[in-house]
Protein backbone atom coordinates (compact mmCIF):
# COMPACT_ATOMS: atom_id res chain seq x y z
CA UNK A 1 0.00 0.00 0.00
CA UNK A 2 1.26 3.40 -0.83
CA UNK A 3 2.24 5.03 2.57
CA UNK A 4 0.64 8.37 1.52
CA UNK A 5 -2.67 7.01 1.13
CA UNK A 6 -3.04 5.69 4.87
CA UNK A 7 -1.67 7.07 8.15
CA UNK A 8 -2.44 6.26 12.02
CA UNK A 9 -4.61 8.83 14.01
CA UNK A 10 -1.33 10.14 15.63
CA UNK A 11 0.63 10.49 12.13
CA UNK A 12 -0.35 13.54 9.50
CA UNK A 13 0.98 13.11 5.65
CA UNK A 14 2.54 16.64 4.34
CA UNK A 15 1.40 16.41 0.75
CA UNK A 16 4.58 18.42 -0.16
CA UNK A 17 5.17 20.79 -3.39
CA UNK A 18 5.35 18.36 -6.44
CA UNK A 19 4.66 14.30 -7.57
CA UNK A 20 6.06 14.52 -10.50
CA UNK A 21 9.84 12.73 -10.47
CA UNK A 22 11.77 15.49 -12.11
CA UNK A 23 10.52 18.51 -10.62
CA UNK A 24 10.82 16.58 -7.46
CA UNK A 25 14.67 16.39 -8.23
CA UNK A 26 14.93 20.27 -9.19
CA UNK A 27 12.92 21.67 -5.97
CA UNK A 28 15.36 19.50 -3.95
CA UNK A 29 18.71 20.89 -5.72
CA UNK A 30 17.07 24.26 -5.47
CA UNK A 31 16.44 23.73 -1.39
CA UNK A 32 19.26 22.13 -0.64
CA UNK A 33 21.52 24.98 -2.51
CA UNK A 34 19.26 27.99 -0.63
CA UNK A 35 19.62 26.29 2.49
CA UNK A 36 23.38 25.92 2.23
CA UNK A 37 23.45 29.49 1.43
CA UNK A 38 20.91 30.61 4.43
CA UNK A 39 22.98 28.93 6.76
CA UNK A 40 26.49 29.65 5.77
CA UNK A 41 25.79 33.37 4.94
CA UNK A 42 23.49 33.94 8.67
CA UNK A 43 26.27 32.30 10.20
CA UNK A 44 29.29 34.28 8.62
CA UNK A 45 27.42 37.13 9.74
CA UNK A 46 26.99 36.40 13.15
CA UNK A 47 30.91 35.78 13.05
CA UNK A 48 31.76 38.93 11.72
CA UNK A 49 30.02 40.62 14.17
CA UNK A 50 31.69 38.91 17.37
CA UNK A 51 35.43 39.17 15.74
CA UNK A 52 35.21 42.79 14.82
CA UNK A 53 34.72 45.23 18.07
CA UNK A 54 33.45 48.15 15.89
CA UNK A 55 30.24 46.42 14.97
CA UNK A 56 29.30 45.50 18.41
CA UNK A 57 26.97 48.26 18.56
CA UNK A 58 23.02 47.85 18.90
CA UNK A 59 22.33 47.77 15.04
CA UNK A 60 24.62 44.73 15.26
CA UNK A 61 23.43 43.18 18.00
CA UNK A 62 19.67 43.38 15.96
CA UNK A 63 21.29 41.80 13.42
CA UNK A 64 22.91 39.18 14.93
CA UNK A 65 19.72 38.27 16.65
CA UNK A 66 17.96 38.57 13.41
CA UNK A 67 20.74 36.00 11.24
CA UNK A 68 20.09 33.65 14.55
CA UNK A 69 16.47 33.85 13.94
CA UNK A 70 16.81 32.69 10.27
CA UNK A 71 19.10 30.17 10.89
CA UNK A 72 16.72 28.03 13.48
CA UNK A 73 13.81 29.24 11.44
CA UNK A 74 15.21 27.61 8.27
CA UNK A 75 16.19 24.55 10.00
CA UNK A 76 12.88 23.80 11.62
CA UNK A 77 11.55 23.60 8.14
CA UNK A 78 13.76 23.22 5.42
CA UNK A 79 15.36 19.92 6.46
CA UNK A 80 11.51 18.02 6.60
CA UNK A 81 11.06 19.83 3.03
CA UNK A 82 14.15 17.58 1.51
CA UNK A 83 13.64 15.03 2.96
CA UNK A 84 9.25 15.15 2.11
CA UNK A 85 10.89 16.26 -1.32
CA UNK A 86 12.09 12.70 -2.50
CA UNK A 87 10.94 10.40 0.16
CA UNK A 88 7.46 8.02 -0.51
CA UNK A 89 6.85 8.36 2.77
CA UNK A 90 5.77 11.67 3.76
CA UNK A 91 4.18 10.93 6.70
CA UNK A 92 5.35 13.38 10.53
CA UNK A 93 4.33 12.27 13.89
CA UNK A 94 1.65 14.54 15.52
CA UNK A 95 3.99 15.26 18.39
CA UNK A 96 6.75 16.36 15.16
CA UNK A 97 4.17 18.21 13.20
CA UNK A 98 3.06 20.02 16.57
CA UNK A 99 6.96 20.73 17.18
CA UNK A 100 7.59 21.96 13.82
CA UNK A 101 4.85 24.80 14.27
CA UNK A 102 5.39 26.02 17.70
CA UNK A 103 8.90 26.52 16.45
CA UNK A 104 7.91 28.14 13.06
CA UNK A 105 5.30 30.19 14.53
CA UNK A 106 7.47 31.56 17.17
CA UNK A 107 10.20 32.17 15.38
CA UNK A 108 8.44 33.89 12.44
CA UNK A 109 6.74 36.19 15.18
CA UNK A 110 10.01 36.64 16.65
CA UNK A 111 11.41 38.37 13.40
CA UNK A 112 8.45 40.17 12.54
CA UNK A 113 9.04 42.33 16.19
CA UNK A 114 12.95 42.34 15.72
CA UNK A 115 12.54 43.97 12.38
CA UNK A 116 9.90 46.99 14.42
CA UNK A 117 13.04 47.26 17.14
CA UNK A 118 15.66 47.28 14.70
CA UNK A 119 13.60 49.94 12.74
CA UNK A 120 13.28 52.00 15.68
CA UNK A 121 17.11 51.48 15.97
CA UNK A 122 17.53 53.15 13.06
CA UNK A 123 15.06 56.40 13.86
CA UNK A 124 17.32 56.53 17.09
CA UNK A 125 20.06 56.80 14.84
CA UNK A 126 19.19 59.32 12.43
CA UNK A 127 16.59 61.63 14.34
CA UNK A 128 18.02 61.30 17.72
CA UNK A 129 21.96 60.99 16.80
CA UNK A 130 23.28 62.99 19.94
CA UNK A 131 20.99 61.25 22.38
CA UNK A 132 21.87 57.87 20.63
CA UNK A 133 23.84 56.27 23.07
CA UNK A 134 21.19 57.03 25.89
CA UNK A 135 18.41 55.47 23.93
CA UNK A 136 19.77 52.37 23.10
CA UNK A 137 21.78 51.73 26.07
CA UNK A 138 22.71 47.83 26.72
CA UNK A 139 20.43 46.85 29.42
CA UNK A 140 17.35 48.35 26.83
CA UNK A 141 18.50 46.50 24.05
CA UNK A 142 18.69 43.37 25.94
CA UNK A 143 15.10 43.91 27.45
CA UNK A 144 14.12 44.37 23.72
CA UNK A 145 15.47 40.94 22.64
CA UNK A 146 15.00 38.88 25.61
CA UNK A 147 11.35 40.57 25.50
CA UNK A 148 10.79 39.10 21.62
CA UNK A 149 11.79 35.87 22.36
CA UNK A 150 9.70 35.55 25.35
CA UNK A 151 6.77 36.96 24.18
CA UNK A 152 6.64 35.08 20.89
CA UNK A 153 6.98 31.68 22.02
CA UNK A 154 4.44 32.19 24.22
CA UNK A 155 2.05 33.04 21.96
CA UNK A 156 3.26 30.03 20.06
CA UNK A 157 2.58 27.30 23.06
CA UNK A 158 -1.29 28.87 22.91
CA UNK A 159 -1.46 28.69 19.19
CA UNK A 160 -0.43 24.92 19.10
CA UNK A 161 -2.43 23.54 22.04
CA UNK A 162 -5.63 25.34 20.24
CA UNK A 163 -5.07 23.66 16.97
CA UNK A 164 -4.15 20.34 18.30
CA UNK A 165 -7.11 20.60 20.33
CA UNK A 166 -9.48 20.01 17.04
CA UNK A 167 -10.80 16.96 15.39
CA UNK A 168 -8.81 16.21 12.45
CA UNK A 169 -11.69 13.66 10.76
CA UNK A 170 -12.25 15.19 6.86
CA UNK A 171 -8.48 13.91 6.81
CA UNK A 172 -4.98 13.43 7.74
CA UNK A 173 -3.47 14.89 4.73
CA UNK A 174 -2.14 18.71 5.19
CA UNK A 175 -1.81 20.46 1.36
CA UNK A 176 1.37 22.26 2.35
CA UNK A 177 5.29 21.11 3.07
CA UNK A 178 5.45 21.98 6.58
CA UNK A 179 2.94 22.17 9.50
CA UNK A 180 1.59 25.83 9.66
CA UNK A 181 -2.21 26.91 11.17
CA UNK A 182 -4.04 27.35 7.69
CA UNK A 183 -3.50 24.35 6.08
CA UNK A 184 -4.92 22.50 9.36
CA UNK A 185 -8.22 24.56 10.30
CA UNK A 186 -9.30 23.72 6.50
CA UNK A 187 -9.40 19.62 7.62
CA UNK A 188 -10.88 20.36 10.90
CA UNK A 189 -14.32 18.84 11.14
CA UNK A 190 -15.48 21.02 14.55
CA UNK A 191 -15.65 25.03 14.01
CA UNK A 192 -12.97 26.68 13.74
CA UNK A 193 -14.13 30.33 14.37
CA UNK A 194 -12.37 30.79 17.53
CA UNK A 195 -8.97 29.27 16.36
CA UNK A 196 -9.45 32.09 13.46
CA UNK A 197 -10.41 34.81 15.53
CA UNK A 198 -7.09 33.82 18.12
CA UNK A 199 -5.16 34.32 14.62
CA UNK A 200 -6.17 37.01 13.58
CA UNK A 201 -5.92 38.92 17.12
CA UNK A 202 -2.53 37.14 17.35
CA UNK A 203 -1.45 38.16 13.99
CA UNK A 204 -2.58 42.04 14.41
CA UNK A 205 -1.34 42.67 17.40
CA UNK A 206 2.30 41.03 16.82
CA UNK A 207 2.76 41.52 13.31
CA UNK A 208 0.43 44.79 12.21
CA UNK A 209 1.89 46.53 15.53
CA UNK A 210 5.32 45.53 14.38
CA UNK A 211 4.28 46.82 10.47
CA UNK A 212 3.33 50.38 11.64
CA UNK A 213 5.96 50.88 14.22
CA UNK A 214 8.23 50.22 11.60
CA UNK A 215 6.83 52.39 8.81
CA UNK A 216 6.21 55.32 11.78
CA UNK A 217 10.01 54.92 12.16
CA UNK A 218 10.77 55.24 8.59
CA UNK A 219 7.85 58.45 8.13
CA UNK A 220 10.43 60.07 10.79
CA UNK A 221 13.46 58.93 9.62
CA UNK A 222 12.67 59.93 5.83
CA UNK A 223 11.60 63.33 7.32
CA UNK A 224 14.43 64.06 8.73
CA UNK A 225 16.77 62.96 5.56
CA UNK A 226 14.93 65.49 3.39
CA UNK A 227 16.38 67.71 5.71
CA UNK A 228 20.08 66.72 4.94
CA UNK A 229 21.47 69.71 3.23
CA UNK A 230 24.34 67.47 0.86
CA UNK A 231 22.89 65.22 -1.32
CA UNK A 232 26.28 63.06 -0.41
CA UNK A 233 24.14 62.94 3.10
CA UNK A 234 21.14 62.01 2.03
CA UNK A 235 22.47 59.31 -0.74
CA UNK A 236 24.40 57.61 2.38
CA UNK A 237 21.07 58.11 4.79
CA UNK A 238 18.95 56.49 2.68
CA UNK A 239 21.42 53.68 1.82
CA UNK A 240 21.34 52.80 5.30
CA UNK A 241 18.40 52.21 5.59
CA UNK A 242 17.51 50.76 1.85
CA UNK A 243 18.59 47.44 2.93
CA UNK A 244 15.89 47.08 6.23
CA UNK A 245 13.33 48.37 4.18
CA UNK A 246 13.58 46.11 1.33
CA UNK A 247 13.27 43.05 3.74
CA UNK A 248 10.52 44.55 6.13
CA UNK A 249 8.18 45.14 2.97
CA UNK A 250 8.78 41.66 1.92
CA UNK A 251 8.57 39.74 4.87
CA UNK A 252 5.30 41.86 6.65
CA UNK A 253 3.78 41.63 3.22
CA UNK A 254 3.86 37.29 2.81
CA UNK A 255 3.24 36.92 6.47
CA UNK A 256 0.29 39.30 6.33
CA UNK A 257 -1.21 37.84 2.96
CA UNK A 258 -0.77 34.38 5.01
CA UNK A 259 -2.52 35.09 8.09
CA UNK A 260 -4.98 37.90 7.47
CA UNK A 261 -7.18 36.35 5.20
CA UNK A 262 -10.55 34.61 5.73
CA UNK A 263 -10.20 30.49 5.40
CA UNK A 264 -12.28 31.06 2.87
CA UNK A 265 -8.95 32.57 0.73
CA UNK A 266 -7.18 29.90 1.30
CA UNK A 267 -5.72 28.29 -1.40
CA UNK A 268 -3.24 25.56 -1.29
CA UNK A 269 -0.95 26.06 -4.25
CA UNK A 270 -0.78 30.00 -3.75
CA UNK A 271 -0.39 29.34 0.10
CA UNK A 272 2.94 27.13 -0.50
CA UNK A 273 4.34 30.19 -2.63
CA UNK A 274 4.00 32.65 -0.19
CA UNK A 275 4.96 30.40 2.76
CA UNK A 276 8.47 29.35 0.87
CA UNK A 277 9.23 33.04 0.28
CA UNK A 278 9.05 33.91 4.13
CA UNK A 279 10.20 30.67 5.39
CA UNK A 280 13.20 29.64 2.77
CA UNK A 281 14.10 33.04 0.65
CA UNK A 282 13.67 35.80 3.31
CA UNK A 283 16.37 34.20 5.99
CA UNK A 284 18.94 33.31 2.88
CA UNK A 285 18.66 37.03 1.34
CA UNK A 286 18.64 38.83 4.90
CA UNK A 287 22.50 38.53 5.20
CA UNK A 288 23.13 39.44 1.40
CA UNK A 289 20.78 42.14 1.93
CA UNK A 290 22.31 43.70 5.17
CA UNK A 291 26.37 43.23 4.26
CA UNK A 292 26.45 43.47 1.11
CA UNK A 293 25.49 46.96 1.17
CA UNK A 294 27.81 47.59 4.61
CA UNK A 295 31.30 48.40 4.04
CA UNK A 296 32.12 47.48 7.77
CA UNK A 297 31.13 43.69 7.15
CA UNK A 298 33.07 43.87 3.73
CA UNK A 299 36.33 44.99 5.48
CA UNK A 300 35.73 42.54 8.24
CA UNK A 301 35.66 39.86 6.36
CA UNK A 302 37.92 41.17 3.33
CA UNK A 303 40.79 41.60 6.36
CA UNK A 304 39.96 37.96 7.65
CA UNK A 305 40.20 35.70 4.24
CA UNK A 306 43.63 38.13 3.89
CA UNK A 307 45.28 36.85 7.16
CA UNK A 308 44.19 33.33 6.27
CA UNK A 309 45.67 33.32 3.11
CA UNK A 310 48.83 35.09 4.50
CA UNK A 311 50.05 32.90 7.68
Amino acid sequence: MDPTNSTSPGMFILLGLSDVPYLQVIFFLMFLAMYIITLSGNLLLIIVVRINTTLQTPMYFFLSNLSFIDICFSSTIVPKLLINTLAKDRSISFMGCAFQMYFSLALGATECIILAVMAYDRFAAICKPLHYNTIMNKRLCIILAVGSWMACFMNSSIHVFITFQLPYCKSHHIGHFFCEIPPFLQISCRDTRLNEAAMYVSAGILVMMSFFLTLISYIHIISTILKIQTSHGRQKAFSTCASHLTVVTFYYGTIMFMYLRPRSAFFPETDKTISILYTVVTPMLNPFIYSVRNKDVKRTIKNSLTRKLTL
